[in-house]
This record gives structure tokens, sequence and C-alpha cells, in this order.
């Protein structure tokens, strides 16, 4: 593993109000699939060539999830999401950047501010190559979802051994009524069973934040115990 960087920040938590958060970041130069998939069973995240995870001493909150692929039952609620997108496309490719990207993105971003707050500046592309093309090496794509001719949708995954590592989302909010969210989720889901693949690795699970609580209702699901090293063993109950 080529190392470039290792440090730790504290900051204001990003998902509970009135806590503070202790972030490990590590940058990797060339991570191999073996070396981000070892990260991710750790309960690790990828953006761009950044792993990164909370280390809170005094919290335990994040609780890292991932669904159990093969015993995943889609629900007539998850079939009606599928079927209202049936003229949806989709096209799978390694990472890109456009200027329909970069659009969207702020397009995406100002609607969550003013829905539930979340604080907003309009992207470098700079920052967006960083976090979202550079680094994906051999096992990062992309998810590109599009209504005819335009881009409604990005969803950004890690393709790995043993399963998809879901990174980021994003979508045109004049499209709410196709639900996006879920039909990304589910169609990675439904990308895994095809694959073979054991599970979809959907990064931190938090009981109290709206924006991450919704992890729990994808059943059967495990959670990773503590907080394992790199080299150590980690259980997934």
């Amino acid at each position: 593993m080529n190392l470039l960087k290792e440090f730790y920040l504290n900051d204001s938590c990003s998902y509970l109000e009135n806590k503070n958060q202790t972030t490990h970041y590590k940058v990797i130069e060339n991570c191999s699939e073996k070396q981000c998939l070892s990260l991710i069973q750790r309960g690790y995240r990828r953006f761009g060539k950044m792993y990164f995870r909370p280390i809170c001493k005094e919290c335990d909150e994040c609780k890292s999830i991932k669904i159990d692929v093969a015993n995943f039952e889609f629900s007539k609620s998850h079939k009606r999401v599928m079927k209202r997108a049936k003229d949806i496309k989709s096209y799978i490719q390694t990472p890109s950047m456009t200027k329909e990207h970069l659009k969207l993105f702020d397009k995406y971003h100002l609607y969550m501010k003013d829905k539930k707050g979340w604080e907003h500046s309009y992207v470098n592309p700079q920052n967006y190559y960083s976090s979202f093309v550079s680094g994906h090496n051999e096992f990062g794509y992309e998810i590109l979802y599009y209504d005819e001719d335009k881009l409604i949708g990005v969803d950004l995954i890690d393709i790995l051994q043993d399963g998809v590592s879901s990174i980021y989302f994003y979508y045109d909010p004049d499209y709410s009524s196709y639900s996006l969210g879920k039909l990304s989720l589910l169609y990675e889901i439904e990308f895994a069973k095809t694959q073979n693949k054991d599970w979809v690795y959907l990064g931190y699970y938090v009981r109290d934040c709206d924006s991450l609580s919704y992890k729990a209702s994808y059943k059967p699901y495990l959670t990773l115990q503590g907080r394992p090293d790199e080299y150590e063993d980690f259980t997934w109950d």
C-alpha cells in the first residue's frame, strides 16, 4: 500500500447535533482492489484517494452496515419503484466529470439545502475530481441515469471481490417522483445479485440521523463490531 498521508481531524459531528467527531484519514496512491476491500471491511469509506472512518472515543452511533444480498427479497413496494422507472436508462462506466455532472451536483445540493438544511457551496471542479473521479483504479465505477438524453442521476460505486460498496448518489430533484435514491440502491442490490456478490456496503447507519437511518429498512443487514485496525480480524453481526 502506497500511503501518502495519514492524519486525524477533530470537528463538529456531520450526523448528530451537539456532538464532536474524530475522523481517521488515509490518503493512498494506487490502492489495489484487495487493499480497498480490506479497508471497507473494517469500516472505512472511500472518496477519491482518501479512505476515512469515524473513531470517536465517547460515541459509537456510526455503524458500518452492509446488506445481505443473497437473502434480500424485493418487496412489492420495491418492485413498484423499479417498474415506475422502466423508461429510465442506466449505463455503467469508469468515473468521469463533465459539465452535466457538475450542473447536476449543484442542483441536487441546492435542493438538499432547502429540504434538509445541508450546507452548500458551488462545486469546485478540482474538488469534484479529487472526490469522485480520482483514485478509482480498477474497481471504481459510476452508474449514469438518463431520461432520454438528459442526465438525471449519478451513482458512484466500487465493485469489490465480495460486494458493491456504495459511495455517493446525487440526482435531479425534478425527478423526485421516481424515488431515484431508492431506485439506485435497488439497482445496486440487483446488480450485486447478478454478479454473485455477497454484500452491498452502505457506509454508515446512524439511528438518529434522518439522512442515514433509512438504511436499516433494507433487510437483512449486518453491522461491523467495533473499530478493528487494518490488520486485525473483523466481525459483522
